[in-house]
């Protein structure tokens, strides 16, 4: 299985608000957002797992679909991994590697940082912000 590897936040980078800290309970509900990857329009999601906010593509690694069973759930019943309601992929919420399930390697990362009480993701290659 190919290693996941976690972008790390650059300082040159520019921060984008996604939403204040308090709204990312520990493996409650996500945060969605858009995000334009390699020229597409794109969903995301980020969650808080074992303190730490992660983020990820809304896109199954096994099928391009998006994974929440009911609007921004992504959990399963145990709080333990991330699920693909589509296709019962399993993967595991710190790193995006897949656990279990049909899946081709691992959800793709998006990097977020929390300061001050508000969580950013980093518009870098190849995320940026959508255009309006």
């Amino acid at each position: 299985m190919p290693e996941i590897t976690i972008p790390v936040i650059n300082a040159e980078d520019p921060l984008v608000p996604l939403c204040n800290s308090g709204e990312l309970l520990e493996r409650g509900l996500a945060v969605p957002f858009d995000i334009a990857h390699a020229g597409q329009t794109c969903r995301a999601f980020a969650v808080r797992f074992n303190g730490r906010v992660v983020a990820y593509l809304n896109r199954c690694a096994h099928v391009a679909m998006e994974m929440d069973w009911k609007p921004n759930r992504f959990f399963d019943d145990s709080g333990r991994w991330l699920l693909c309601a589509t296709h019962g992929a399993t993967y595991e919420p710190a790193s995006g590697a897949c656990s279990g399930g049909p899946c081709r390697g691992g959800l793709i990362a998006i990097p977020v940082t929390e300061r001050e009480g508000v969580v950013f993701w980093q518009a870098q290659y190849p995320f940026s912000p959508l255009d309006f």
